[in-house]
């Protein structure tokens, strides 16, 4: 294989996206002029289900066609030079399953042989660098049946960096896991994306951790913004409040206010939520500092778009599938 193409130019964006429309055959607009720029680092892609997220990861994958506009990947077009894009790329998708009787070494192999490593020795080599890398080398000989379902997501990782991709793309990375696999597989993403470009695309506003250098949100199929995690919250200060209160008056205010978090200690309630331009809550105050999820939630509520915004952390199921979700499985495999 040749690793030429692997070495383009710096000065290019690994991830360039301009006036990218997408319309499927029914007719829904699942993205509507979308710009992104990325280069080196993790990038968080946010919003809401059905915003236009796994769309986008399935245009820079090669896997469907866009209706208009462009999208290069370190200067490589999607839809004209896929071969060269698939070599700069390595995509875990929401659901990496199959495999369950197979051991960890040999899904990894076995990947590594349909992305080009064809010498033994060598793919054999970057075969347990990438095991190591991930944290799955103690488990390298056991089947995948057996994992849980971190360890899973991690060997969608390996998989995905085992041919050494410029661009990695990952979607919706934590649904169904426990917070402790939530904090590894952040930390994972935080290491590998400091030589590599990391498109993370999630609903979780956690997921994406303190090593995120930029975020889009999109909504609706259109990117309503594009910035620093810093920029962020610079749009929410003054929009969130706090509130320690009895559980009875913190029920009050959830009534007429978005909560984006209720902790309850010693018969006190302690709310923070999004506050509205002209009152608060009787006791509370505005607070100076936020979280990031705090700050999407004040963004998107500026927008009037507070309720798409809220979403559980647990696990998507089928039946949780939207319109446009069911389109882009058939187009992508049609």
């Amino acid at each position: 294989m040749n690793r030429a193409v692997l070495q383009p130019d710096e000065a290019i964006p690994s991830i360039k996206v301009h006036d990218l429309r997408h319309v499927y055959k029914g007719g829904h607009v699942a993205l509507d002029g979308v710009n992104l720029t990325c280069g080196t680092g993790v990038y968080g892609l946010l919003g809401p289900n059905g915003a236009g997220k796994s769309t986008l990861m399935r245009i820079l994958c090669t896997l469907i066609k866009p209706t208009e506009g462009s999208v290069e990947l370190c200067g490589f077009d999607v839809t004209e030079q896929q071969r060269e894009v698939r070599r700069l790329l390595g995509y875990l998708p929401q659901d990496f399953g199959g495999w369950r009787s197979h051991r960890v070494i040999e899904v990894v192999d076995t990947l590594a042989q349909l992305s080009g490593l064809f010498v033994r020795k060598a793919r054999r080599a970057r075969v347990e660098h990438v095991i190591e890398q991930v944290g799955l080398a103690d488990v390298a000989y056991r089947k995948v049946k057996q994992l849980s379902g971190g360890m899973v997501r991690r060997l969608g990782v390996a998989q995905a960096l085992v041919h050494e991709p410029r661009i990695l793309v990952v979607d919706e990375p934590t649904v169904g896991l426990d917070p402790e696999e939530r904090i590894r597989f952040r930390k994972l993403m935080e290491e590998i994306g400091r030589d590599r470009t990391i498109l993370l695309s999630t609903h979780i506003v956690a997921d994406l951790g303190a090593a995120c250098r930029e975020i889009s949100i999109l909504d609706a199929g259109r990117a309503v913004f594009s910035g620093s995690p810093a920029e962020l919250f610079r749009s929410s200060v003054g929009a969130v409040f706090e509130l320690i209160t009895s559980a009875e008056k913190a029920d009050l205010a959830e009534q007429n206010h978005e909560v984006v978090s209720r902790i309850t200690a010693g018969g006190q309630v302690t709310l923070r939520a999004i506050a509205s331009e002209d009152e608060l809550p009787p006791g509370a105050t505005r607070v100076d500092e936020t979280t990031l999820e705090e700050s999407y939630m004040a963004f998107m509520s500026a927008r009037g778009r507070a309720t798409v915004a809220r979403q559980d952390d647990e696990s998507l199921d089928a039946s949780s599938l939207t319109v446009s979700d069911e389109q882009e499985i058939e187009e992508a495999i049609s």
